[in-house]
């Protein structure tokens, strides 16, 4: 087929796009990326059509994007999760990723060996069918997964696994136990020997051992080369290839001296029927334990989905119907009973309670509930008893959205994996030609060229990629599942790279490293006004905002019982204040800049730790209030373990200069910026980066969604149930600041684990080649046995996942 049929177009939506040299900037960058044959970037609508090749990688693009400075994030088409049967290797999720990508029905493609499932972009009116009929055709078939919120359990979790390959594990080794002690017996006890063949002669030894392995090889082991004999006549061989190759041709041999002798030098007359059934029988052990750690590294998420009940009490003219979770819609009533599981995300009618919270804020304390509070979905009553309307089911829970940020950043792949699955692509070909090679020289040129087939075998068997394929996955499951148990939620998998790069960490104050519930502690109003009155039009001024300061304001007139002045229109100014009309007048509300920017002469006040808003009627200037808002408990500590681990702390407010500057010197922040809007916190950033920084931003991820962006890093604190799920890169479920700290850690230890397993994995395949391809036995030391690079082999990949799960024991920073 030519090549240019393989010729794709994807389209991409293009940030920081300004003029016309952008657009040239980001042509070139498009095009310098392996794999794009062409790109073309529209400046009015912020698009760039790239055209691509079988070489593509959308990894490598996104990272060259961003270093551009120009990210891209795919437009079109729809996204959908599957299910990728038969891999077991990273040789396996290599093909089935570049099997995926050339279908012209697909944009992009992504394919994670430790979950066993792809992330697929479809174009627009794509057939899915075609996609499935084509990837079983390549051997790898897909089955599109049910989402988290709607499904009981994931039809392809991998502790499902684990039940089938423990029954072929055991069967095969009840099979090969006989085997082994009659072959490997007679070596170690020669008398035993002696008695088998006074007994019962060689052939039958030889036809017995031929009965079981073949049960070995065709029963439990049947699955190697269901698997590994269509990748080979495709010309595409991968682990369960080699598995095939060395254990049959073990037992071929073995047949022929078995059954035919005659045709096989004296010298030859060996049978490895035993090496051929361990083989299959180790490595059935290794893929049994395999499933089983990678089931505990997927624990997170099966921890998640088990705190939603599986029925409701739904309440319907005064009756109480159980029904299932799914039955359930918004506005239905439900009634939670004592110590039952709130179901979906509801609002309280009637009732009062205690509700322990802790799966979603980390707090250990229970949280007063009555009418009007909000209920989370899988948080836990106490002794009483609620009816609550709901507000949000299914997907649209916090629970639901929080099991698929943890998802999503479970499947994400590093740009280090694009790398490895190159790598293994073609490792198995290279392997091949060495076991030939090997095997042809010893057997022109060795002292025992009987030992040939002993060295292909054991070049074929101990090079399996298992291990490389799962280093980093199975480290990124496990990192990110112990994370989102710790309140830590990864949603771009970017992120988990580049915190660990982190050279300074920038903080919001009010709401982040403060409660976000100030109070008004003084009122200073001008001879033009007095207290009552500038407290009044502050708190209609305020009325129909939602800003912390606004609340404080109307609390404190509410404490007085005064009535808010009626507030006939409303606009308020992001960073700055509000504008009112009260009683045909403007009347404006906020910081000093703001009002000084509108035109209205402020006098000068003595800056202190209170954070003031002026209020002015027109262009008089009417007085301020001055407000105070209470550090978080974990503040202190949490500046304190950042600047342990040699990472600068730095403030950026919208706050006046006394208020900021006194949290800063309170919390041992040496870089303090206030009086800053969101499009000046956004410069500084930018300022930062400049300089080289690399810089994570701290937000309450809703206010700060720009600099958020701006940042390497941006960090949102989600506040109980309000989590900012689309502001960062990374959320902090309970808003706790020192959540900072753990991610880092999290980070830091996921990329260190994640470099432990490829030396090993990459180490393991380097040493042992060259070991089973004779190098040992050709300077007088001993052959590898195929039996021992089985065990060798199973046991890499066992240790890569095992190292991994250590990441599950992270405690909180």
């Amino acid at each position: 087929m030519p090549r240019d049929t393989q010729h794709k177009t994807r389209r991409y939506a293009v940030d920081n796009l300004t003029c016309g040299g952008c657009v040239a900037r980001a042509e070139a960058a498009l095009a310098a990326v392996p794999g794009v044959v062409s790109a073309q970037v529209n400046l009015a609508t912020r698009r760039a059509d790239v055209v691509t090749d079988d070489g593509f990688d959308a990894t490598a693009l996104d990272a060259a994007m961003r270093g551009a400075g120009y990210p891209v994030q795919p437009t079109g088409g729809r996204e959908l999760r599957v299910a990728v049967a038969n891999m077991t290797c990273g040789g396996c999720a290599s093909r089935a990723e570049t099997a995926l990508n050339a279908l012209p029905e697909v944009l992009e493609a992504q394919v994670n060996l430790a979950l066993k499932r792809a992330d697929i972009r479809l174009a627009e009116g794509a057939d899915l069918a075609r996609v499935e009929a084509a990837m079983k055709a390549a051997g790898y078939p897909v089955t599109p997964l049910d989402p988290p919120e709607t499904a009981n359990s994931d039809p392809d979790t991998p502790e499902d696994e684990t039940a089938p390959l423990r029954r072929a594990f055991l069967w095969a080794a009840a099979l090969t136990l006989p085997v082994f002690v009659m072959e490997m017996g007679g070596h170690l006890v020669p008398a035993f020997h002696h008695w088998q063949m006074q007994t019962f002669g060689t052939f039958r030894l030889h036809l017995v051992q031929f009965l079981l392995t073949t049960a070995v090889l065709f029963g439990p082991g049947r699955v190697f080369f269901r698997l590994g004999v269509p990748a080979l006549m495709k010309g595409a061989p991968e682990m369960n290839s080699l598995v095939v190759l060395g254990a049959g041709a073990a037992w071929i041999w073995s047949t022929v001296v078995t059954f035919a002798p005659q045709v096989i030098p004296e010298t030859g007359r060996f049978v490895y029927f035993e090496a051929a059934a361990v083989i299959v029988t180790l490595i059935l052990l290794g893929r049994w334990l395999e499933g089983r750690a990678r089931g505990q590294a997927g624990a997170a998420i099966r921890g998640l989905m088990a705190l939603r009940p599986d029925t409701a009490l739904r309440v319907e003219n005064g009756q109480e119907t159980e029904v299932p979770l799914s039955d359930l819609r918004r506005g239905d009533l439900v009634r939670l009973k004592p110590g039952g599981r709130v179901a979906v995300d509801g609002e309280v009618v009637e009732g009062e309670t205690y509700i322990d919270e802790a799966m979603l804020t980390g707090e250990p304390l229970p949280v007063a509930k009555r009418a009007g509070d909000p209920v989370s979905a899988g948080t836990v009553n106490g002794t009483g008893t609620l009816l609550y309307r709901a507000t949000a089911v299914g997907a649209d829970t916090v629970l639901a959205r929080i099991v698929a940020m943890v998802e999503d950043a479970q499947a994400t792949r590093l740009p280090v994996q694009s790398l490895i699955n190159r790598v293994t692509a073609i490792f198995v070909p290279v392997v091949l030609v060495i076991a030939l090679l090997a095997a042809g020289a010893w057997l022109a040129f060795g002292p025992e060229p009987a030992k040939a087939l002993v060295i292909g075998v054991s070049v074929l068997i101990i090079a399996c990629p298992c291990a490389m394929g799962l280093a980093t996955p199975v480290s990124i499951l496990a990192g990110t599942g112990r994370a989102a148990e710790l309140g830590v939620l990864f949603r771009k998998g970017d992120a988990l790279q580049d915190l660990s790069r982190v050279t300074l960490v920038a903080f919001d104050k009010t709401g982040t490293l403060t409660e976000g519930r100030p109070s008004v502690t003084a009122i200073a109003p001008t001879s033009d006004c007095d207290e009552a009155t500038l407290l009044t039009l502050a708190a209609g001024a305020e009325a129909a905002s939602e800003h912390p300061l606004a609340r404080a304001i109307l609390s404190e007139a509410r404490a007085r019982d005064l009535t808010p002045a009626r507030t006939d229109s409303f606009e308020a100014v992001t960073g700055g204040g509000v504008i009112a009309m009260i009683e045909g007048e403007t009347l404006r509300l906020g910081s000093r800049a703001f009002l000084e920017a509108e035109g209205v002469a402020v006098p000068p006040t003595d800056p202190g730790p209170a954070t003031e808003v002026h209020v002015a009627r027109g262009a008089l200037y009417l007085g301020h209030l001055a407000l105070s808002d209470k550090l978080k408990p974990e503040a202190a500590r949490a500046v304190a373990a950042l600047k342990a681990r040699g990472v600068t702390v730095a403030l950026l407010s919208g706050d006046a200069e006394g208020p900021v500057d006194a949290v800063a010197r309170e919390l041992g922040i040496d870089e303090a910026h206030a009086r800053l809007s969101p499009a000046a916190k956004r410069e500084q950033v930018a300022a930062w980066r400049k300089q080289g920084l690399k810089v994570a931003f701290v937000g309450d991820g809703l206010n700060d969604a720009a600099v958020l962006a701006e940042a390497d890093v941006g960090i949102a604190l989600g506040t109980g149930t309000d989590v900012a799920i689309e502001a960062g890169d990374v959320v902090l479920v309970s808003g706790a600041p020192t959540g900072v700290a753990t991610a880092m850690e999290v980070s830091r230890r996921t990329l260190r684990n994640i470099a432990q397993n490829l030396v090993w994995a990459f180490g393991y395949n380097v040493a042992l080649i060259p070991v089973a391809a004779g190098l040992l036995a050709l300077l007088g030391g001993p052959f590898l046995n195929p039996m021992l690079a089985a065990g060798a082999m199973a046991a890499s990949s066992v240790l890569v996942v095992l190292n991994a799960l250590r990441l599950r024991r992270m405690e909180a920073a």
